[in-house]
């Protein structure tokens, strides 16, 4: 049966060149790698993964003006409907991802991502509103707005934290009070220990549940551990030939989350998302392989 529920995300929209050296990086001189241009963004790579998951799902984001068609088809390709805005002054956001095994080094300019405000997206008529923690950066205190307006509405918010740097600029106390009253969040290992002050991904699991509800705290090839309430149960990872892991954690999310939506209990989401996430390694890019 089609799925009825219906997933709005709104974020970050990206150009990713994603470069995967072939030796070690020689300073001054040229290194053999392997390099693509993808789309990417983690919100609108969540978006392209909930509907590889099967979810009725649009995506509101920003780019520059002359690249909204060109956006617009890639998500309309990977089963997204797109509402994308165009900026008639800022770039397209750009990030150059640099692959070095399981580790990444990221060089971004978020570019017309910055424009777009929670202020200016309608929840309303959506079983699920998603967004990711750079979409606090600079609009903290609209995110907070936002999530009232969505529950006034009976829709659920779910927030992937979005990286330590994206906190740590946001500022500590700042985040804490935006998400306060999101429904579902997912974060990483470390992103959990620097919300909660807990060491380990269990405890800052049960803690993060206790605020939220419903929490998933990501840690790579150690997989994932799932919360409600005082309940925590680690999920295995999925044992792959990674080749990126550029959109792992979107791609997690969005199992996640299509699984909750399903009615799944958190294990069974927990599940969804690292199977999720093994394919996302599986190939170059941070959305679902090409067919």
């Amino acid at each position: 049966m089609p799925r009825t529920d219906r997933v709005l995300v709104f974020g970050d929209v990206i150009d990713d060149i994603i470069v995967v050296p072939r030796a070690p990086v020689r300073r001054d001189t040229d290194t053999p790698s392997d390099i693509r241009s993808r789309p990417g963004g983690s919100a609108a790579n969540t978006a392209a993964w909930l509907a590889r998951a099967g979810a009725d799902v649009s995506f509101v984001g920003r780019c520059a003006r002359e690249d909204v068609a060109r956006h617009a088809a890639a998500l309309e390709a990977a089963g997204v409907r797109p509402l994308l805005r165009g900026d008639a002054t800022l770039p397209t956001g750009t990030i150059i991802v640099v692959v070095e095994g399981d580790a990444r080094s990221m060089l971004t300019e978020r570019g017309a991502n910055a424009a777009l405000s929670p202020a200016d997206v309608a929840p309303g008529g959506y079983d699920l509103v998603h967004a990711t923690g750079y979409s606090l950066l600079g609009h903290d205190e609209a995110f907070g707005e936002f999530v009232d307006r969505a529950h006034a509405e009976g829709v659920r918010v779910s927030l992937n934290a979005g990286a330590v740097a994206a906190i740590d600029d946001i500022g500590l106390e700042a985040f804490l009070a935006a998400a306060a009253g999101v429904d579902i969040l997912v974060a990483t290992a470390a992103e959990a220990s620097l919300l909660t002050g807990e060491r380990g991904p269990d405890a800052a699991a049960v803690t993060l549940a206790r605020r939220h509800g419903l929490v998933a705290v990501t840690a790579g090839r150690e997989g994932a551990w799932v919360a409600s309430g005082d309940t925590v149960e680690r999920v295995p990872a999925i044992e792959v030939a990674a080749i990126d892991p550029t959109g792992a954690g979107d791609a997690f999310t969005a199992g996640f989350l299509a699984a909750t939506l399903d009615g799944g209990d958190p294990t069974e989401a927990g599940r969804r998302g690292v199977a999720l996430a093994a394919e996302a390694v599986s190939s170059l890019g941070g959305r679902p392989a090409r067919a």
